[in-house]
């Protein structure tokens, strides 16, 4: 029987996790633009912002980890809310001054933010029983589906509310921040215990040498890095490249963010029936499916197809390494460990996001495509790496030698 408090904590954190989606979501559609507005037509560093949102959300994940094991997952969330509004308003500033690298180092603070609101999905399998783990999970990313369309609909709502175009959008982000920061004050996760506080765990190069780990490493990391790759360079394709307006552009992200979050309503259930390895696995060959779509076609249906099955294939890679993810460390270890994949994960984000507008700018949209399928490609040889070993201790365990 799933308690009250299990209940609520997936409650509080769903609406979290709303909210920081619609958050990033804008941030995606509109940063990347901003980008273009003042730097003209030398794009090579049109997707920086992204980047350095990335590399906020990556340098955060460890300290904010260590925050929250320190003082508790509430004001923890809490402070980091805090810093992310700050960033958000520096933001604003650095658009109405059209000033580009003031604006960079605003989105910069609010990634830092973003390092602690992706451990929402984390927190709420703290206290959860195992059975529970992965649908709880899977509720809080699904929760994240709001900011498909909040997002870029506040982004089309507030881009032109004030003189300078994308000023109300980032507005907006600052409020998007402040909300999550005293909606999370309702969650209810202990605090660790005095023994847990005060034991260190494995070392982390005995923890992550598990073949579970390095799966569950490689699917979150690659999962999301595919995703990246592909999301952050489709504005800028679409209107550069293609020539379509803002509302296309939102329409396709919108529908993107659904693919993401959306499928997290029954995740949790898919890999309860059928395993976590082939959940990951699915997800895979759904981002490879989706490189097919755009390489074909250029049309907004096109756009919207393929970046819809790569929302889906995120979710189910993403949801299965961080259910795996939560196998392998103890109570006392989370914290380093939990911290430690996330500042791979968004290190490799960072480096996505940067190297995708500059292989768009040299090279065009195919070759974005092309550069994915070797991330694709990983995951999938992992899982059946873990298959096989999996299946060989099953065999070993239900035939023991005489």
């Amino acid at each position: 029987m799933t308690s009250s408090r299990d209940k609520r904590n997936v409650a509080v954190l769903a609406v979290c996790q709303a909210i920081f989606n619609s958050a990033r979501s804008l941030t995606f559609l509109s940063a990347a633009l901003v980008g273009v507005n003042m730097l003209g037509d030398d794009l090579t560093l049109v997707t920086l912002p992204i980047t350095l949102m990335l590399v906020g959300t990556a340098g955060a994940t460890i300290p904010s980890a260590y925050l929250m094991r320190w003082i508790g997952r509430k004001w923890g969330f809490f402070i980091m809310s805090m810093v992310g509004a700050a960033g958000a308003s520096v933001c604003v500033y650095g658009v109405n001054q059209n000033d580009f690298w003031l604006f960079n180092s605003g989105i910069f603070v609010f990634g830092l933010y973003s390092g602690a609101a992706q451990q929402y999905r984390f927190a709420v399998a703290d206290a959860a029983p195992d059975y529970f783990k992965a649908k709880a999970i899977s509720l809080v990313l699904a929760a994240g589906v709001v900011g498909a369309f909040v997002g870029p609909e506040s982004a089309k709502f507030s881009k032109d509310m004030f003189d300078v175009e994308f000023a109300g959008a980032f507005t907006a982000l600052m409020l998007f921040t402040l909300a999550t920061g005293f909606a999370v004050l309702g969650v209810d996760i202990p605090k660790l215990s005095r023994l847990e506080y005060e034991d260190s765990g494995r070392p982390l190069g005995e923890i992550f040498k598990q073949p579970t780990a390095i799966v569950a490493v490689l699917s979150a990391l690659f999962g999301y890095t595919a995703m990246n790759f592909l999301m952050t360079a489709t504005p800028i394709a679409m209107k550069v490249g293609g020539g379509f307006d803002f509302n296309d552009t939102a329409f396709v992200i919108e529908w993107h963010v659904v693919g993401m979050f959306a499928p997290g309503f029954f995740t949790g259930s898919l890999i309860n029936r059928f395993g976590v390895l082939k959940i990951i696995m699915t997800g895979s060959i759904l981002q490879f499916l989706s490189i097919l779509v755009a390489l074909n076609g250029d049309s907004l249906t096109y756009f919207w197809i393929s970046l819809f099955l790569l929302g889906v294939g995120w979710n189910f890679a993403f949801t299965g390494g961080t259910r795996l993810l939560t196998q392998v460390h103890t109570p006392s270890e989370r914290a380093k460990v939990q911290g430690t994949n996330d500042f791979i994960v968004f290190t490799g984000m960072a480096l996505s996001a940067l190297f995708s507008g500059t292989l768009y700018h040299h090279m065009g949209w195919t070759w974005v495509n092309y550069g994915v399928l070797p991330m694709v490609l990983i995951v999938l040889t992992a899982t059946t790496w873990l298959s096989i070993i999996n299946r060989r201790e099953a065999d070993d365990a239900s035939n023991p030698a005489e």
